[in-house]
């Protein structure tokens, strides 16, 4: 009588399990299907957390520089400060001079440039000088981003730029001189302006 129960019990659970995925009779659903069915017009205006940012905030955050220059802000840099800036807030990561450390090198070394796959590199990688300038002021120090001022970023950009042999290192760096600056990777990179689908603008 127990082994019966017992045989009982466990056909009882495969029956309900099964009939739980059986479709509905209209066959467009499932006859215990729990998803919630969602009504649209009640949805309210607000949640009621939460605000508007404000045109501060905004511009905070608002602050891309593109290829072109667009974006720039006021100020300078000369390739001497940011020397000492990368010595004090960059070398640990990226090595003295910007060559090794491990978060990996941002200077080409003559015997890297020989080499079949060299390490990419602000020299021999980079495609616009002004997008440097862009990337550190919103991600460097890596301990603390977008701490920098607008004039630390533009030395740390112009001693970047020197050290890759790319400018002089008496060249002011600042909206004006910046898109000026050719990078010697610039050619190998193709603006993708294929049509027919999504596109980049």
């Amino acid at each position: 009588m127990e082994s019966l129960n017992s045989t009982l019990l466990w056909l009882s659970a495969i029956v309900t399990f099964w009939v739980s995925f059986l479709p509905d009779s209209e066959g467009q659903g499932w006859l215990y299907d729990k998803t919630p069915v969602v009504v649209r017009d009640t949805f309210p205006a607000t949640f009621g957390i939460g605000r508007a940012a404000t045109s501060t905030e905004i511009a905070r955050l608002d602050i891309d520089v593109r290829p072109d220059g667009k974006g720039l802000p006021p100020g300078e840099g000369k390739p001497a400060v940011g020397k000492l800036i990368f010595a004090q807030k960059c070398a640990a990561c990226h090595g003295v001079g910007g060559i090794g450390g491990p978060n990996g090198s941002l200077v080409t070394t003559a015997s890297e440039g020989t080499k079949k796959r060299p390490e990419k590199t602000v020299g021999n990688y980079w495609p616009y000088a002004t997008t440097v300038f862009d990337y550190i002021r919103r991600a460097m120090p890596f301990s603390e981003p977008g701490s920098l001022t607008n004039e630390e970023v533009y030395s740390l950009t112009a001693y970047l730029l020197t050290a890759n042999g790319i400018i002089d290192e008496k060249t002011v760096i600042n909206a004006q001189t910046l898109p000026n600056v050719k990078m010697p990777a610039q050619p190998l990179f193709i603006p993708d302006d294929r049509k027919g689908g999504p596109e980049i603008k």
